[in-house]
């Protein structure tokens, strides 16, 4: 076995790696990028050497550096994770040129299994049913539209280098190909490196089950069962479980045996998954990921099987430490990803610092890259943790995963929490009648989770004021107990008659009255035009809140003018302002185009002095590896333009201004 191995990832699946060395005895080394200097990886793995700059292509997908880097610390061998340059194999011919081992299969199979193009065509070779199409790839924009039109629509475009679901887009009408593959082709260079693209024919209601695969290099392979991954959104999945949910009769059967004849069919070494899409009782080849897949928990849990260990054991040339006999299913797994996303915004990735972050610690497994402080920049993908349960059926996993994303709390920056429980209730999910775009067919509108309650609004009210009390210095009209606003009042019923604050949720804003606090520690709060008296007392690091015989805990934090709020699983963020200073704050100015989030401005469409109607792109930016589009909101001039292509820039940035045309 391997003395010291050098982990060229980052995250949560850096942490996980490590955590399995550091079983078997196995010293481990990490390497970060600048803007991962004081990431979670870096502490827990706790040797770690800096590739370059803060984006994948200046660090993590730098071949030279990251060899440099294992050489440096005297390491035997490279795990490369998932993404960056796991699917690689000019990195791993380096790595092996350089007398090191390649955890992962030899860079043959990576280069006839990790190019979509090729896999398919050792698929068909192998007597595995695949789709039309996609067995070419090229980065000529006009050779892959000739591809596309010669297929009946709807199709899908896919980078041939990479997996993941980065990069995908499906093409419902002619006038929209270009430029999805313009889009496609600047996403599929910025996450793998290459722009290459395949086209096939896009299915509209099919599963997508994958199966796990490990063999010995020289003609073993087994099965780890398959898993179901058919919840997703931008091909990217959301909730993983293995086994499958129900499949037709004879299907898993199938299923498994194309997957060890492909793998057998190359001697395969290492882990790996193999996709399919399944229709019906008809299933056809997707893709092989010849790597570690970041859904691999829900496998080991009901396996019992450590599959990084496995990975581990087969590159130190102990070959397969089990037969396919020993693999036994056990009970049901169930995993959730919680992203840094908006899911009402279209899943929008969502930047920002935590705040504060809390997850189950019974019956619950957590993989997990970040910590409270942490920074979530627009370099790397959003995905923050992973919550993996295990029970004896499905029902009972379903049922435990929606009770540990309620106990989750990640305040600082917006998550999927809220809708992965939505997605879990949904009766398609139940009754595993859902397809790949389930997640797609739910309204954004129904994606944002219920409005804050009234309680709730009045509850982060009064813990404001708490707060503003015990920061007088700042607040000194907020400093005394018996004074709750900008004027004095008498009676227990009255509140002031001008607000004392403004609470924002989203596009709502609401206006709050305060009463006086009684000697009990009642307080009167009015919300709009509803009144509630509650008390709010601290309780460890939670609150305690009191509102009639019932009572509640909540979970309270604050950043600036944010205020993070959750109670049983439900989470809001709410902005919230004293009115009188910021009364004049609610004016937006017409016509400033804004940055959504922290990223880096790819192309300018448009040069002061154009013309511009509503709906126009002004500028394109990419953030955690997706464009955004950022148009103007109604007809007229652009009167200024602040950015340039290749800038990194914040949240909240003016870019632009259109102005109104000037009259004839």
């Amino acid at each position: 076995m391997f003395r010291k191995i050098l982990i060229a990832n980052r995250g949560e699946i850096a942490c996980r790696i490590a955590r399995t060395c550091r079983r078997l005895g196995i010293a481990v080394v990490g390497v970060h990028s600048s803007a991962d200097r004081d990431a979670l990886h870096t502490s827990v793995i706790g040797e770690s050497i800096g590739l370059g700059g803060a984006t994948a292509a200046e660090s993590y997908l730098r071949i030279d550096a990251v060899i440099a880097a294992a050489l440096r610390s005297g390491a035997q061998a490279i795990h490369p994770g998932y993404g960056f340059l796991a699917e690689n194999p000019e990195f791993a011919r380096a790595v092996e040129a350089a007398g090191l081992v390649f955890i992962g299969p030899t860079p043959e199979v990576i280069e006839r299994l990790g190019n979509k193009a090729s896999a398919k065509a050792e698929a068909r070779a192998a007597g595995v049913a695949v789709l039309d199409g996609g067995e070419q790839a090229s980065a000529d924009a006009e050779v892959v539209a000739a591809w596309a039109r010669a297929l009946p629509l709807p199709v899908l475009l896919k980078p041939a280098a990479g997996g993941g679901g980065k990069g995908m887009h499906v093409v419902r009408h002619p006038d929209a190909l270009m430029e999805a593959i313009g889009t496609a082709m600047r996403e599929a260079r910025s996450a793998f490196g290459d722009p290459a693209l395949i086209v096939e024919p896009y299915i509209e209601r099919g599963r997508h089950v994958e199966v796990q695969i490990a063999g010995d290099g020289h003609g073993g392979v087994i099965h780890l069962f398959e898993r179901e991954c058919t919840l997703q959104r931008r091909h990217q999945k959301l909730i993983e479980e293995a086994p499958a949910a129900p499949l037709p009769a004879g299907l898993r059967e199938q299923l498994l045996a194309d997957a060890v004849r492909l793998a057998q069919r190359l001697n395969y070494r290492g882990v790996g998954t193999v996709e399919f899409l399944v229709a019906g009782g008809r299933h056809w080849f997707l893709e092989v990921n010849p790597r570690l897949q970041v859904e691999h928990p829900v496998t080991e849990e009901v396996t019992g099987i450590d599959i990084v260990e496995l990975m581990l054991r087969v590159a130190a040339g102990e070959g397969l430490p089990l037969r396919q006999a020993d693999v036994v299913l056990r009970g049901h797994a169930v995993e959730a990803r919680v992203c840094a996303e908006d899911a009402a915004q279209d899943f929008m990735p969502a930047t920002g610092r935590i705040v504060d972050l809390h997850f189950p610690t019974q019956g619950v497994r957590v993989e997990t890259g970040v910590r409270a402080g942490s920074e979530v920049t627009p370099y790397y993908d959003s995905m923050l943790a992973k919550l993996i349960v295990h029970a004896p059926d499905r029902k009972a996993a379903l049922d435990r995963l929606a009770l540990a994303l309620g106990q989750t709390r990640v305040f600082g920056v917006t998550t999927n929490c809220g809708f992965l429980q939505q997605l879990i209730a949904l009766p398609q999910t139940r009754d595993a009648s859902f397809h790949t775009r389930s997640v797609d067919e739910v309204p954004s509108a129904q994606r944002s989770g219920d409005a804050i309650p009234v309680t709730l609004l009045a509850a982060a009210a009064a813990w404001w004021l708490l707060d503003a009390r015990q920061h007088s210095c700042g607040y000194g009209a907020w400093s005394a107990p018996d004074v709750t606003g900008w004027q004095m009042h008498a009676g227990d019923d009255a509140v002031t008659a001008v607000p004392s604050l403004l609470l924002c949720d989203g596009a709502r804003l609401h206006e709050i009255r305060f009463g006086q606090q009684g000697a009990d520690g009642q307080m009167l709060v009015q919300v709009g035009d509803e009144r509630v008296r509650l008390s709010l007392r601290p309780q460890g690091e939670r609150w305690r809140l009191g509102i009639g015989d019932e009572i509640e805990t909540l979970a309270i934090a604050r950043r600036d003018a944010s205020l993070f709020v959750q109670a049983q699983g439900s989470a809001h963020h709410l902005e919230a302002f004293a009115y009188l200073a910021q009364a004049a704050a609610a004016q937006v100015t017409s016509g400033e185009l804004r940055t959504p989030m922290m990223g880096t401005i790819l192309k300018l469409h448009a040069a002061i002095g154009d013309t511009v109607r509503a709906g126009d792109v002004v500028v394109t930016m990419e953030s955690m590896k997706m464009e955004m589009k950022i148009c103007a909101e109604h007809d007229g001039v652009l009167r200024s333009l602040t950015v340039t292509a290749g800038q990194t820039v914040e949240r909240g940035l003016l870019v632009a201004l259109v102005g109104a045309a000037e009259p004839a």
